[in-house]
């Protein structure tokens, strides 16, 4: 195994974070809303997250140092995954949004319920849901990955999926479509 470091890597290419933010906008993901319970509720919309492993079930999902959220996650040790249909855009905005309310008033005029294992906002109308255990974490840069395993998951009836795509939210199309 050939192993170099960033040191290295950062001296042989001339790399910014805009250029790699214009360069990652062209990579269409999922969006959900990450949310954990208790005395620090709170939520999140995200879109670095995907699954990990099958067996053990397990997940990832990307957070920046600075957010409230991470603090948050540390806390718990518990977190739950909304994962967001195409007609859910205003969610995916209100918990973007940095001038929202924190903690339980931030989802005042949101349907939810808590999750049975993790009692972590479940936002109605979601595609799927996931409670996870908080199982490792590590720093990378400005962020951590944190790791979970899913303790329990659900869907609703089909629909489709919202993207985040070139700076915008778009629909997936029809989920039945062949």
């Amino acid at each position: 195994m050939i192993s170099v470091s960033t040191d290295e890597i950062a001296n042989r290419i001339s790399m910014t974070p805009s250029s790699l933010r214009e360069s990652m906008a062209r990579f269409a993901t999922g969006v959900i809303v990450l949310s954990v319970g208790g005395d620090d509720i709170h939520g999140m919309t995200a879109n670095a997250f995907t699954s990990v492993s099958l067996d053990p079930p397990t997940v990832l999902c990307c957070v920046a140092h600075s957010a409230v959220m991470h603090k948050a996650l540390l806390a718990q040790k518990r977190f739950a995954v909304s994962v967001l249909g195409s007609d859910q855009e205003d969610l995916a905005r209100h918990f973007a949004d940095k001038r929202r309310p924190l903690g339980p008033e931030q989802f005042h005029r949101v349907e939810w319920e808590p999750g049975e294992f993790t009692q972590a906002p479940l936002l109605h109308g979601a595609l799927a849901w996931l409670e996870c255990e908080l199982t490792e974490f590590h720093d990378s840069g400005d962020h951590s990955i944190f790791l979970g395993t899913v303790i329990n998951s659900s869907k609703s009836a089909d629909g489709s999926g919202l993207l985040f795509f070139d700076g915008a939210f778009q629909g997936t199309g029809s989920a039945d479509a062949s």
